[in-house]
């Protein structure tokens, strides 16, 4: 290992890179986790020690943390995740109770909604005395977290001229990075945002005093990465509105108590080899097959999402239902399918949306369907090989999100299609910062403008479709996991180069920055 490379790396999602379930005769097994994020490792595999915290989700999560020593499992020979590297997961039994409020209440019921912008405002949110309770269980979560990390920055470092790097993800965690930074002040720390950041206005939404000290949190990282420029310059801009940070266009750093943060663009992208892969196997070409035979050679659109409330499905289904009304020569001709999975079923405002969603599409199969058309076919069980055989036969994807951190689909759709497609992708998408040139870009909230874009979609020649796919499969795939992890660790600098206090600059790889952006305008701003 050369001075260049860290010494260990340590990896803090709310969900690891392993998870278990029980055996008829009570004993644990373990699984390959899926996501970016056990792809991105490995980048660095066989190069450092790899550390993965991560919280219990399952009783069966929680008796193999039991089982272990200190709850460090070693993740040799589970399905290569990270094979030849050392690497070890621990994972952390916190109190149910604890879980709970933290998770749900807090990070999934209140940070989530106004990221996403997606409180009913004259009716919610309303903070009184139980939030706060809810956000002492938060701090608590993180804590939890902190201590892990700081633990294992402690354990089992690098040789002597290299550093250890913790990478922390998302909106669960944002309190680690100033807890982290101050335990363990010679740990080079990131926080990545894997949702869009709220502009001031919103933000303020939430109480004052949460709302600074999430932002003082992440700020304790020497770098703080976002999927594209538009998050990452709300985040500036909260920054500077809400904390008084002193904010530098030229290098993109926030000031904030006597530490300085690079803020830097990783857009995350698929890998496109090993998405082709999947796709081939025997299972999804049945799919195929099947879906091919369900469809009769009709021309496809098809969305794939989970039934969340940021994913807009309801809109969507609105929309295909006015391109029916509007255009009736598509009536036999175009299927639509909507593959709806289940998403936080524990939170009823998410059971409620499920039922918006069944009952609309009940409504366009009653009001269009005949003895042999089926306008609309629903399914909301999870089965991700249907949903990459649907990829495969698309003529017109649709991603129609309200708003959205990156939205993969938009980007492993043209990679897989087989027959050109054209996407149909919200603005407010994070991919179409890359995708819009060659995407038909929707206002979410328009079910009109989204009814002519399916028509216009559908009505697209051949060649275009194609032309257009090609494009999107080669931008959906230029930053793939193994590169949007490196560039995050690339961030810090070579041997615990990068952020880090005031007093003590250190070159920094800046990330790339468009001319003019909104980044410029801000300043600092008084408290």
């Amino acid at each position: 290992m050369t001075a260049d490379q860290p010494g260990r790396v340590l990896i803090a999602s709310n969900r690891g890179p392993v998870s278990f379930t029980m055996d008829d005769d009570g004993s644990v097994v373990a699984r390959r986790g899926a996501g970016g994020l056990v792809s991105g490792l490995s980048s660095v595999a066989g190069q450092a020690s790899v550390l993965w915290v991560c919280a219990a989700l399952s009783d069966a999560d929680r008796a193999a943390a039991r089982s272990a020593p200190d709850g460090l499992i070693d993740l040799a020979g589970v399905d290569s995740v990270g094979d030849g590297a050392g690497s070890a997961v621990r994972m952390l039994d916190i109190p149910p109770a604890t879980f709970q409020r933290a998770y749900n209440s807090v990070a999934n019921s209140t940070l989530w909604f106004v990221h996403h912008m997606l409180y009913d405002t004259p009716n919610e949110p309303s903070f009184g005395p139980a939030f706060r309770r809810e956000w002492e269980s938060f701090r608590s979560y993180n804590a939890a977290f902190a201590a892990a990390l700081a633990k294992g920055a402690g354990a089992g470092g690098g040789p002597r001229g290299t550093t250890t790097k913790a990478m922390i993800q998302d909106y669960h965690l944002p309190l680690v990075p100033r807890m982290l930074a101050e335990q363990c002040p010679d740990v080079r720390i990131a926080h990545f945002s894997h949702t869009p950041w709220a502009p001031p206005d919103y933000y303020r939404l939430l109480p004052a005093e949460a709302g600074r000290e999430v932002l003082d949190g992440i700020l304790g990282a020497d770098h703080a990465g976002f999927l594209c420029r538009r998050w990452a310059d709300s985040f500036v801009a909260c920054c500077a509105e809400f904390l008084g940070a002193e904010v530098d266009p030229r290098t993109q750093t926030v000031r904030h108590r006597g530490r300085v943060t690079t803020v830097g663009v990783h857009a995350l992208g698929v890998d496109a080899a090993e998405l082709r892969n999947r796709a081939a196997d025997t299972d999804v070409q049945a799919h195929v097959a099947a879906l091919s035979d369900s469809t009769s050679g009709r021309q496809l659109i098809v969305r794939v999402d989970r039934t969340e409330l940021s994913k807009n499905i309801v809109r969507g289904l609105a929309a295909y239902r006015e391109l029916l009304v509007r255009y009736p020569e598509w009536r036999g001709r175009v299927t639509h399918l909507a593959f709806a999975y289940p998403s936080r079923h524990d939170l009823p405002e998410y059971r409620e949306y499920t039922g918006r969603v069944q009952r609309m599409a009940a409504e366009i199969i009653d009001e269009f369907g005949t003895d042999d058309w089926d306008p609309l076919i629903l399914q909301v069980n999870d089965d991700y090989p249907r949903s990459l055989a649907a990829y495969q036969l698309a003529d017109v994807l649709l991603v129609n999100p309200v708003r959205d951190g990156m939205n993969l689909v938009a980007k492993e759709g043209p990679i897989l299609a087989g027959r050109g497609c054209a996407l149909v992708l919200s603005s407010e998408a994070g991919a179409a910062a890359e995708l819009g040139q060659d995407a038909i870009l929707v206002n979410p909230f328009d079910v009109t403008q989204t009814a002519e874009a399916l028509h216009q979609a559908l009505a697209m020649p051949e060649a275009e479709r194609e032309r257009r796919r090609a494009a999107l499969a080669q931008a959906g795939a230029a930053l793939p996991p193994t590169a949007w992890f490196q560039a995050q660790l690339d961030a810090l600098g070579p041997g615990g180069a990068g952020g880090g206090p005031a007093s003590a600059p250190r070159d920094r790889q800046q990330p790339q920055r468009r001319p003019g952006g909104r980044f410029a305008a801000f300043r600092r701003r008084p408290r």
